[in-house]
């Protein structure tokens, strides 16, 4: 029988103030650790967590955590009592199966996505739905099979968005076409990918996106409007930088030069090949560029060895708060992204963004920060330079960043809840 955590029932404080629990009880399927796992979390702090089935879960004290610092992160604290479900050792069985037959890419993938399921089905077939049928959620691409199931057993369905889809796809293929030396491994994914995909939309009840942008690229593929919902990603932020205040120079020099950081995949999608190029627009000018992340396109020789650029790599999350702390402005220029959390981890640490209009809404232009009018290395090179020219303008950004309560997890455990609504 699927039921609701009792002991979660009379511990939540949204439980005591509100009496009961909600509605019907959700099952979350989802391979990863994927954002903390915080629509479970979400879910779990309204009491509408029925249980999360994923591909390895792994309790403090179990020996698979010894084996791998990945295995040992599949797990969180505030979901220790909750019904979890996650063959950590099927897992990797699967992973070392497919390393012995040196399958990767697209295939790998894909191949990932359908054990996931035959594994989440297998689960499935355990639950007897209750006085209310569960609602079922999975994220996208590794859906189909999970939402067949469900519709036979007469449950409601929900799609989990990660991206904005094959929009992205063309766009993505765009660029690469555009910037064929940009070293960068990248391959469209096979049209058996998107016919799954294709297929777990038209067997959703509901699809929750994560910004505007995502709606209009699936609006554009036939998606019913009626079906999307748009939901924005949880982000709670870390207590060390609640008192955190920074403070800007009364101008920018030498010796104290403009600290302008890029957070994230360092590949064409996130705009790398413009910023790039406005890099070498303002050569000479007291502006210092960090890249933090794993680098995905071949760094070009007039910039790999750039007094004004420093190539860090990828940085433990632990470690990214000291780089926001560092920066005097984030710039995130990307071409298509579901939302960009990282906007939020800098909004956090009260550090203006620079973006764009092709992501999840975070910055108010003006305000918090600024919205690119379009993604060239000019459009960059002239933001960053009157962000140069006029240090009052970052500290007032500065002094009115923050991150929203729409965006705290019991926010949006409500507007999950809502979608049927």
């Amino acid at each position: 029988m699927l039921a609701v955590d009792p002991n979660l029932l009379a511990k939540s404080p949204i439980a005591q103030s509100q009496g009961s629990a909600t509605a019907s009880p959700w099952i979350c399927c989802q391979i990863g650790g994927r954002e903390h796992y915080a629509v479970p979390r979400a879910l779990y702090r309204h009491c509408a967590l029925g249980q999360m089935i994923t591909d390895a879960w792994v309790r403090p004290g179990n020996p698979l955590g010894l084996l791998s610092a990945g295995l040992k992160a599949r797990f969180h604290a505030e979901l220790a009592k909750a019904q979890v479900y996650g063959p950590a050792v099927r897992s990797m069985a699967f992973e070392l199966r497919a390393r012995r037959s040196a399958q990767a890419g697209w295939p790998l993938v894909m191949a990932r996505n359908r054990w996931f399921q035959q594994v989440a089905l297998a689960r499935l077939a355990q639950v007897a739905a209750g006085e209310r049928a569960p609602v079922l959620m999975s994220y996208s691409y590794a859906a189909a099979e999970l939402f067949a199931f469900a519709r036979r057993k007469g449950w409601r369905t929900v799609l989990g968005q990660i991206d904005p889809g094959p929009v992205e796809e063309e766009i993505v293929d765009g660029l690469h076409a555009a910037a064929p030396r940009a070293g960068s491994d990248w391959t469209r994914a096979p049209s058996a990918y998107w016919s799954e995909w294709k297929r777990e939309c038209a067997l959703a009840d509901r699809i929750v996106v994560n910004s505007s942008w995502s709606r209009a690229a699936l609006l554009q593929e036939g998606i019913h409007a009626d079906k999307i919902r748009i939901v924005p990603l949880a982000y709670e932020r870390p207590p060390e930088s609640v008192a955190f205040r920074r403070r800007y120079p009364s101008s920018f020099s030498r010796t104290r030069p403009l600290r302008v950081l890029f957070l994230g995949q360092v590949n064409l999608r996130k705009g790398v090949e413009p910023l790039l190029d406005a890099i070498r627009l303002l050569s000479g000018e007291p502006i210092e560029f960090s890249f933090v992340g794993p680098v995905q396109i071949a760094i070009p020789a007039d910039l790999r060895d750039n007094r004004q650029v420093h190539w860090h790599g990828p940085a433990p999350r632990p470690a990214t708060g000291q780089f926001y702390k560092d920066a005097d402005v984030f710039l995130f220029p990307t071409f298509s992204d579901g939302f960009g959390l990282t906007q939020l981890e800098a909004q956090a640490w009260n550090l203006p963004v620079i973006t764009t209009r092709f992501c999840g809404e975070v910055v108010e232009h003006g305000r918090n920060g600024w919205i690119l009018p379009e993604i060239t290395p000019h459009s960059i090179a002239q933001m960053l330079r009157e962000c140069l020219r006029d240090p009052a303008r970052l500290q007032a950004a500065s002094d009115l960043s923050g991150v929203d309560e729409k965006f705290g997890l019991v926010e949006v455990g409500r507007e999950w809840m809502k979608v049927f609504e």
